[in-house]
């Protein structure tokens, strides 16, 4: 079976990640919000090195619960810190917890983030192959950061936005390939 040139074929949560999960609408709050944390520790790394962590992710941080998130302290930071089993830096984890609270403000705002991504997307997937960035991602990007967000540059919201089937981008080859 093809996948996407991308998945590593010798990974089994690579693999279990690019068949059941990468593309496919998901637009519970819970969700995406795990996905932009993960999305933003991404920055600079690889994908699979993120997904071969994200259970101890998951536990670090308590589930990706944006509540207990949001009221981290820097006891909190430290012990984050002295996980070997997550990334950590220091950027990235007090950005999550500085995310987490304005994930929650564009919640109260809009009801749900995604109804906020609605505000940008009209409620349609886009079909593209070949992108890292489009005139989407560069919006969402810049609203987020003008918002106060940070590690949300337009290429991490682009494979963001992939992550949670806005953006539908299996290869031409791959087996989960189609057009709109």
């Amino acid at each position: 079976m093809m996948r996407c040139k991308w998945c590593n074929l010798n990974n089994p949560k690579y693999i279990e990640y690019h068949d059941n999960e990468w593309g496919k609408p998901n637009f519970e709050d819970s969700y995406l919000f795990e996905m932009l944390v993960l999305e933003s520790f991404q920055a600079g790394l690889s994908w699979e090195c993120i997904l071969n962590k994200r259970e101890e992710f998951k536990k670090a941080f308590d589930n990706f619960d944006v509540n207990k998130i949001c009221n981290y302290n820097d006891e909190k930071v430290q012990e984050l810190l002295k996980n070997k089993k997550i990334i950590r830096n220091k950027l990235k984890i007090k950005a999550t917890i500085n995310n987490s609270k304005i994930f929650n403000s564009i919640r109260c705002e809009y009801g749900t983030f995604h109804n906020y991504l609605k505000t940008f997307t009209n409620n349609k997937i886009i079909y593209e192959i070949g992108n890292t960035t489009n005139q989407l991602s560069g919006e969402i990007s810049k609203d987020l950061q003008r918002r106060g967000m940070k590690f949300v540059g337009s290429t991490i919201i682009y494979s963001y936005l992939q992550a949670i089937g806005v953006i539908y981008s299996h290869d031409k080859e791959c087996f989960l390939y189609k057009k709109d």
